[in-house]
């Protein structure tokens, strides 16, 4: 069995953390890779849906949609409910039309900040996508072209703000590597792994901004 297809496996045998739902967060510096693994990941899981928190930022509130991520999202689902939210269109800069996230048995919630502590009481498992934020940064830079160079700028700021005063990858259960192979699913910080889990060890994880 795959790194993904074990995860999946283990991810579906854990307790509800939201209500019924599974609610496992995809954390890590913008441009690190996490919205592919998560949908690979949703794949594995047999189409999961999947959050993505470029959905629920503004240009106005890079960081600062917690309440509203909770009030449209996490209450529901914690009631076993659909979620109803308004995503946010980065062009027209206004919130589109609104779509359901069902509660189903589990929910990916993907972007810089999944982690955070607001979230944490509401994971099952936090996953930290393990690349240096400058390495990170310079990859989504190359995605977005010169047209994004002065909000990546100003992102790069406010990302850097935000991890230094509410930090994720601490509190990762598992960290994930990219690899030609695949995926390769570490131990995180927060976690002690036993012997025989499907987690192995390589080299250390590599330094975070």
């Amino acid at each position: 069995m795959d790194a993904l297809a074990d995860l999946a496996a283990r991810l579906r045998g854990l307790p509800p953390s939201c209500g019924p739902v599974r609610l496992v967060g995809v954390d890590g510096h913008a441009g690190s890779g996490k919205t592919t693994f998560a949908g690979e990941l949703a794949a594995a899981l047999g189409g999961a849906p999947v959050l993505h928190l470029d959905d629920v930022a503004t240009h106005e509130e890079l960081f600062a949609w917690t309440g509203r991520l909770l009030g449209q999202v996490v209450e529901p689902l914690e009631r076993g409910e659909s979620a109803r939210y308004a995503p946010y269109d980065w062009t027209a800069r206004e919130f589109g039309p609104v779509r359901e996230l069902p509660a189903a048995p589990v929910v990916l919630l993907e972007g810089v900040g999944a982690g955070r502590r607001a979230l944490r009481p509401w994971l099952t498992r936090l996953l930290w996508m393990e690349l240096p934020c400058e390495e990170a940064w310079a990859r989504g830079m190359r995605r977005d072209g010169a047209a994004q160079r002065d909000f990546w700028a100003g992102w790069v700021r406010a990302e850097r703000r935000h991890f230094a005063e509410d930090p994720s990858r601490p509190f990762a259960d598992h960290v994930v590597r990219q690899s030609p192979e695949g995926y390769e699913v570490l131990p995180g910080p927060s976690e002690t792994p036993e012997p025989g889990r499907f987690i192995t060890h390589r080299d250390g994880p590599s330094a975070v901004c």
